[in-house]
């Protein structure tokens, strides 16, 4: 496979470089002697204008662009793209930017597009449901059932009798089976796909739905009505008992009175004060639904409504309502629903189609063929050994040169396979077949997907524009930490030298007390680690307080380094600046002291203002960079082909 690979990536170095002499998309860059095609430059230009306020001067842009990809040129040459970290991880970028592609979009499209058609249209259905078997066998008869059901209605037998019989769905065997109206989006597809695929009046073929066997009546459709919002205010009945159901409908019926006799009334404060149910805290709002969401009368309520208009009380098995017509939106775009129809589909079983017809496009492109002969050879082999398919056979077929698939005019040997094949307690000759034939699927699959992602690098300029700004950006990344940010962090003296030459750019508006506060949780510790603290040395390096204290008192005692003004600490303040005990104080560390410290005027050294500093050795240090790269490799720049971008 590694040996197909390299081959194909020659090629397309080969159909790169063809590509670069094209005049459609010529050099713009050179460096040293590689060259930087205008379609890279041109995608990065525009895309860092499209994420500024103001657009960049190209000029400018340009001198950044080269000093970005002198920095790539830097970590090339110190072979950071050989590692095996840059190798995993840039090969990982490469999966998930090609996922797009690797679908088939005519099989897509039209799976969207069935799917978005059934949001056209709302049906009135009843069905029939029966169990699934717990096993194969009685799966197999709960099919049976359902289809002898199915048959003995289109001969005549009754349909609500064979419901009442036979139906295991309680919300409508006592109904004839009537689920109401339903719209798309909400069932298991295949129970949807069944119904939209029935003419009204017709029962549909058997569908397994996940969680039983049906057959669906279609008794009626109607154009879909789109979604409503609502605000209402209900009062409960649902469990109670016949005299607080009758207080209830007094209460309902008062609220409508108020409401009537009074103009420009606040709903949602009346539903907030009144309401029983969950979305009073909201004044009584619900939110964006369709049919099938909500109980049968609430729901056509609510959409007969005009916009604004107020229902009179009805009742539910919940309780008594008013509903509020809050707003009402038809049912959107194709375009705007292409997102949520796509995370549907990705849901069941539809999602994996489109993927599975474009790698079987890419075995027939690529002249994938799993080679019965090969297998048959396998097999034979397995039957000639004496333990059947052992350990023994298993080495054996690991040194075999058997062919088993073929992909691009190159076959493959059962030996390259072995690694992928698993270890089963069967010994079964014929069962070696199957995983061995699995497993050649599988790796064919593969190869022909690393084929394409490796053509679709030289063909689609989008893709290889994400790709080349990917693979530059991990190297960017860990050769400017390896130069500048990691350097300017762990080089000390360094840091200090350069706090020392620029000291002047650093300033405080006012005095800050430099020194450390040392907390303990009881005053006996407190007190020991004063006593332990005043008899260190002078030329002690504090920069070891924190860890010689942690040595000498374990977790009973706290170091921190403070460099704080006053105002800005409540602790050091009370410390240092004669403020008041913090009466926030936390109670476990309620025991601190402060030690080694000093009141500077300006900062004395680079970790006083160590972040400011950091940043700033940093910028300097990729400054004096920039520099020896522009000095060490050789840049040119195509001005004829620089005047043709905008």
């Amino acid at each position: 496979m590694k040996k197909l690979i390299l081959s194909v990536a020659i090629a397309a170095l080969a159909v790169m470089t063809f590509a670069a002499k094209k005049s459609s998309d010529p050099v713009l860059i050179t460096i040293d002697g590689m060259p930087v095609l205008k379609s890279e430059f041109e995608y990065l230009y525009k895309k860092n204008n499209a994420q500024q306020v103001q657009t960049q001067d190209l000029d400018e842009y340009l001198q950044m662009f080269i000093n970005y990809k002198l920095k790539v040129a830097e970590a090339e040459a110190e072979k950071l793209d050989t590692t095996a970290a840059f190798q995993q991880e840039f090969d990982n970028f490469k999966k998930e930017l090609s996922a797009p592609y690797m679908t088939d979009s005519v099989t897509l499209n039209r799976m969207l597009s069935e799917a978005y058609s059934h949001y056209q249209r709302e049906l009135k259905v009843s069905h029939i449901m029966i169990a699934l078997g717990s096993d194969a066998e009685s799966n197999i008869a709960s099919r049976q059932k359902i289809d002898s059901l199915r048959t003995a209605i289109l001969n005549g037998a009754d349909w609500n009798q064979l419901v009442a019989e036979h139906s295991i769905d309680r919300n409508s065997n006592s109904n004839g089976g009537l689920m109401g109206w339903i719209g798309a989006g909400r069932l298991p597809w295949a129970f949807e796909k069944a119904a939209y695929d029935t003419e009204v009046g017709n029962i549909s073929e058997p569908v397994n739905s996940g969680f039983g066997y049906h057959i669906i009546r279609v008794n009626e459709s109607r154009p879909a009505r789109g979604e409503a919002q609502a605000r209402h205010i209900l009062k409960v009945t649902i469990n109670k008992s016949p005299e607080e159901q009758a207080l209830a409908k007094h209460q309902i019926d008062s609220l409508y009175n108020l409401i009537v006799n009074t103009p420009n009334i606040d709903f949602a404060a009346l539903a907030r004060d009144n309401s029983e149910d969950g979305s009073a805290r909201n004044g009584g709002l619900i939110d964006w639904f369709g049919v099938g969401m909500m109980v049968a009368e609430f729901d056509s309520v609510s959409f007969a409504l005009p916009q604004g208009a107020i229902s009179e009380p009805f009742q539910t098995r919940f309780g008594y309502h008013i509903v509020l017509n809050d707003g009402h939106r038809p049912v959107a775009s194709f375009e705007e629903m292409r997102p949520s129809l796509i995370e549907q589909m990705n849901k069941d079983d539809r999602g994996n189609i489109p993927y599975r017809t474009f790698i079987d496009s890419l075995l027939r492109e690529y002249n994938g063929n799993i080679l019965t002969e090969g297998l048959d050879a396998v097999q034979k082999l397995i039957e000639e050994m004496p333990g059947g398919y052992d350990s023994t056979a298993m080495a054996t077929l690991r040194l075999s040169d058997i062919a088993v698939y073929e992909i691009n005019g190159q076959k493959y040997p059962v030996k390259s396979v072995m690694h992928n094949v698993s270890v089963t307690g069967s010994k079964s000759a014929t069962t070696a077949r199957t995983l061995i034939q699995k497993a050649s699927q599988r790796l064919m699959e593969e190869q022909a997907i690393d084929i394409h992602r490796e053509n679709l690098y030289t063909q689609n300029a989008d893709y290889r524009n994400l790709v080349n700004e990917y693979r530059d950006g991990i190297l960017l990344f860990d050769i400017s930490n390896r130069k500048v940010w990691e350097k300017a962090a762990q080089d000390q003296a360094g840091l200090e030298e350069y706090f020392q030459k620029n000291r002047s750019n650093y300033k405080w508006d006012k005095p800050k007390y430099k020194g450390f506060i040392i907390f303990a949780q009881t005053d006996s510790v407190l007190n020991l680690a004063k006593e332990y603290t005043d008899a260190l040395p002078k030329d002690f390096d504090r920069n070891n307080l924190a860890k010689d204290m942690r040595k000498k008192f374990s977790n009973n005692v706290r170091v921190e380094r403070v460099i704080a003004a006053e105002g800005d600490n409540p602790i050091s303040d009370h410390l240092f600046f004669g403020a008041e005990f913090p009466k926030d104080a936390a109670k476990t560390w309620s025991k601190f002291y402060g030690f080694g410290g000093h009141l500077a005027e300006q900062p004395e050294e680079a970790i006083d203002v160590r972040g400011q500093v950091t940043a700033d050795y940093q910028n300097d240090l990729e400054q004096q960079w920039i520099q020896e790269l522009r000095k060490k490799h050789k840049v040119k720049v195509n001005e004829k082909v620089l005047k043709t971008i905008k």
